[in-house]
């Protein structure tokens, strides 16, 4: 009796096409640039293109991708998620879980180095956009010379509509993008046993001991091609970040079936074309297609970069809303755009300003050569970090012995470290650019966690203790009127007071009838079960009408606390909560630079133009806007 085959599960193939259309777009165009890159003769450091360099490189190319994204990052990392949610802000939040108690240096150093691989991301995801849709527009000149004056435009043009677009989220995107991808990894992988089929050999480069004997044996020419081989792996990260989009194993089923063997393949297809005629170099992947096909790849692959940025900006639009739900950005609006996947959002504020940034750049560097010198820097640095946190948690978390870590950190580290050594060769040529970038959110994100450190410590002793300030009411109850109707003041924090609820009895002397002091407590998880989301407390009479309330959201969690309010069992309230007909109070802080301690003056400053593009807490909180009322007060920083 035979036993069929059980077929894909409909939902995980649907999955795995998205993923394809979202995830793999960067890493799956890097074919299109990255051996040209290395032999490029206008590099500050040009490798020759001999036979023997070329074996090497080949071999470097496809071992650098087998080491750094299978096995970093599909067969490890993606292994580390919280709750489902990947990328390094992730990691973040698992450190400060199983960090050892007591060990506040550790958790700070990684949390730093954390902070800095997420900031370095971000400016990952201005250059790639712009290097991929250039490096594929450019493809125009292999069909007509004369085409050349119109690459920017195009290309400025592909990237507007591709950023206008985002608003109907990255499910959407994919289903769009996703048979585009399929087709392309078809077309390469084709292309690139067309190639192997003239030069067979080429096939040699699969054994690794080409690429140790070319790091060995040629280590001066070796060590300046890695800063171009690094190309190959650009979008790892992306792929990491994107896991709560997708999900770990249709990343993982799409990587090793279809996405690693198709580049692979155009790599030694590539290879063998240029073993045959050295003049190839000077489009090696176009000119893999017979001439009467280039025009029509030359679309593909326009098609395929537009998507291939797309990878980098769902991977930035999560990095944001992780890092703000963290306390590491201002509060961001954030659209979650399906009702299936958690991890599908979409951030307005982070989608323009990469809109400004990649068209700006690719004005202002005008050809994908110029901005190759600037790639890799920001990539290297992030795989660098996440592999140091990767190793770390496998400790803590999962209790691997240390000797295994040893021999596998030893090897992946080694590897990350010289990529990001070597590409500090080209600072001057571009490099700094994106470090640059990676800098300034850094030193944004540090600043913002710090200036609110200060301001709720301020704000926590403007506001005093909520258990006192309740005991004083049912102390002197006539000294306050009480007016019917139901109010929610909104509250940072649990224990203290809300300004709005303070102003209303010192000034205007009343209260409501029913008071709810409602505070949000962001967990360092992606998502709350409902059973945990809400915890009520009578603050010691329940017959008095006020009640404090913790509402508990994941980093990943759009903040309902209307619907949080209405998941409260009756009898934990005795039934009196009116949310029809309740008013929702906020505390205004408007916030002025002050002579108290704790920040530069020019971090204070920062702190204060970032603060201005915080959401609006009715959206962000799901709140009427016809029963909100907005009571201010003032803080210095």
């Amino acid at each position: 009796m035979t036993t069929r085959a059980a077929a894909p599960h409909p939902l995980r193939l649907a999955l795995i096409v998205g993923a394809l259309g979202v995830v793999f777009g960067d890493i799956g165009t890097s074919p299109i640039y990255t051996l040209q890159t290395v032999f490029d003769p206008h590099d500050p450091h040009p490798v020759p293109l001999t036979t023997e360099n070329l074996y090497g490189v080949v071999s470097l190319i496809v071992w650098s991708v087998i080491l750094i994204v299978t096995v970093t990052y599909v067969l490890l990392a993606m292994r580390m998620d919280n709750d489902g949610e990947g990328g390094i802000m992730a990691l973040l939040t698992l450190v400060r879980r199983w960090a050892p108690a007591g060990r506040t240096r550790t958790v700070a150093v990684l949390s730093g180095l954390a902070v800095l691989g997420a900031a370095l991301f971000l400016g990952d995801s201005m250059i790639t956009p712009a290097v991929s849709v250039l490096s594929a527009v450019e493809g125009l000149k292999t069909v007509d010379p004369e085409l050349a004056d119109w690459i920017v435009p195009i290309t400025a043009t592909i990237l507007l509509a591709l950023f206008l677009i985002q608003k109907l989220g990255s499910g959407v995107v994919g289903r769009l993008f996703g048979p585009v991808m399929a087709v392309w990894f078809v077309v390469v992988g084709v292309l690139g046993i067309g190639g192997i089929a003239h030069q067979p050999q080429i096939l040699l480069a699969l054994s690794p001991t080409y690429a140790l004997g070319f790091m060995v044996g040629h280590f001066d020419i070796a060590f300046f091609a890695l800063a171009a081989v690094v190309l190959s792996v650009t979008g790892a990260e992306a792929l990491y970040a994107d896991m709560g989009h997708f999900g770990r194993k249709p990343i993982s089923l799409a990587w090793l079936f279809v996405v690693f063997p198709a580049c692979a393949l155009t790599y030694l297809g590539q290879g063998a074309l240029l073993l045959e005629d050295h003049a190839n170099m000077s489009a090696p992947f176009f000119l893999l297609a017979p001439e009467w096909g280039r025009i029509a790849l030359v679309v593909l692959a326009t098609a395929a970069t537009v998507i291939a940025s797309q990878a980098v900006i769902s991977g930035a639009f999560s990095v944001a809303a992780q890092a703000s739900g963290l306390g590491y950005l201002p509060r961001l609006r954030v659209t979650h755009t399906s009702a299936e996947s958690h991890g599908q959002i979409y951030v307005p504020w982070i989608n323009w300003l990469l809109m400004v940034s990649v068209i700006t750049l690719v004005f202002a560097f005008r050809s994908s050569a110029s901005l190759a010198f600037a790639y890799g820097m920001a990539v290297t640095g992030t795989i660098t970090i996440t592999t140091i946190l990767f190793f770390y948690l496998a400790r803590r978390r999962w209790g691997t012995p240390i000797w295994i870590l040893a021999i596998g950190a030893a090897v992946l580290l080694t590897v990350d470290l010289l990529f990001f050594v070597v590409n500090l060769t080209k600072f001057v040529h571009g490099a700094w650019l994106p470090l640059a970038i990676g800098l300034l959110a850094f030193t944004v994100m540090t600043t913002w966690q710090r200036g609110r450190q200060l301001i709720t410590a301020r704000r926590t002793e403007a506001e005093g203790s909520l258990t006192d300030f309740v005991a004083n009411l049912r102390t002197h109850p006539k000294l306050v009127d009480r007016v019917p109707g139901t109010a929610i003041f909104l509250n940072p924090r649990g224990r203290t007071t809300p300004l709005a609820l303070r102003a209303n009895v010192e000034h205007n002397h009343v209260r409501h009838a029913r008071v709810i002091i409602l505070s949000v407590d962001v967990q360092n998880v992606p998502r709350v079960s409902a059973a945990q989301r809400c915890v009520v407390d009578d603050l010691g009479d329940p017959t008095d009408g006020i009640i404090a309330v913790e509402a508990r959201f994941g980093y990943a969690e759009k903040p309902d606390l209307p619907r949080a309010l209405r998941s409260i069992p009756p009898e934990k309230t005795q039934g009196w909560i009116d949310l029809d007909r309740a008013t929702y109070f906020l505390s205004k802080i408007e916030l002025r630079e002050g002579r108290a301690g704790g920040m530069a003056r020019w971090r204070k400053r920062l702190f204060l133009a970032a603060s201005h593009i915080t959401s609006d807490a009715s959206d962000h909180f799901g709140l009427p806007r016809d029963r909100v009322i907005v009571m201010g007060s003032q803080i210095e920083l």
